[in-house]
């Protein structure tokens, strides 16, 4: 059983039973493009062929503000303050109302993404990071945080491919003239404020410039050791 640990004011209504969850909060944490989706597709796969009852969620998934979110997105115009609180609704819904009552059920929890990447993003965007720590108090401390990090280089060259999104490389922050430039600067202090907390929040460092198989199997051998026994 996980003991139940929040990183701040907690808003959940508890029961004594809550003070030790059944089931296991895993976060596969990285910037962009850095193959998360991948390996929780990966993971998820693996643990229900041996038995685990899984669930796995994602940032924009709120069935409250997933949808408004990615319509607001549409226009390009969303201030940093509203994208902020727009994210905190999206996480507390996500929070409640399905990552908890998975974990009290006894469900293994895959979560691409948790409050690391929104921190992160609110605090390039000049946020007070106290303020923004503070907002995301209600979370649930994870059994563990994979943060799978690459290097700014070997990241554009996985999103080439694909293009560049106006968001991903914080064009609203005008820190390049073009999606190129902007992404490389935009990535690059995401990149720094995840090398900030890497300490303070525990992260699991998974070189993910290598393979995708190297980088699953690694995932697995740290998992395995966290998973509930019986």
């Amino acid at each position: 059983m996980t003991k139940l640990a929040f990183y701040g004011r907690n808003t959940l209504a508890l029961t004594a039973e809550d003070q030790a969850l059944l089931g296991r909060l895993f976060v596969v944490e990285g910037t962009d493009g850095v193959g998360r989706s991948t390996q929780i597709a990966l993971l998820k796969s693996w643990l229900e062929s041996a038995g685990y009852a899984v669930v796995d969620t994602g940032l924009r998934r709120s069935p409250l503000v997933g949808k408004g979110i990615d319509a607001a997105k549409e226009g390009h115009t969303l201030g940093p303050l509203t994208l902020n609180l727009f994210y905190a609704t999206d996480f507390a819904d996500r929070l409640e109302n399905l990552i908890f009552p998975a974990l009290r059920a006894g469900f293994i929890v895959l979560t691409d993404r948790y409050i690391y990447s929104l921190i992160a993003r609110a605090v390039v965007r000049a946020a007070n990071p106290r303020w923004i720590e503070e907002v995301y108090g209600l979370a649930l401390v994870p059994d563990a945080v994979f943060y799978l990090k690459v290097d700014i280089t070997t990241l554009v060259q996985r999103i080439i491919p694909r293009g560049f999104d106006f968001w991903e490389s914080g064009m609203d922050l005008h820190l390049g003239e073009d999606l190129y430039d902007s992404f490389i600067a935009y990535q690059g202090r995401i990149l720094a404020q995840f090398d900030q907390m890497a300490q303070k929040y525990q992260f699991q460092v998974i070189d993910a410039a290598r393979t995708i198989p190297h980088v699953y199997a690694d995932l697995q051998k740290r998992i395995t050791p966290l998973l509930p026994k019986g």
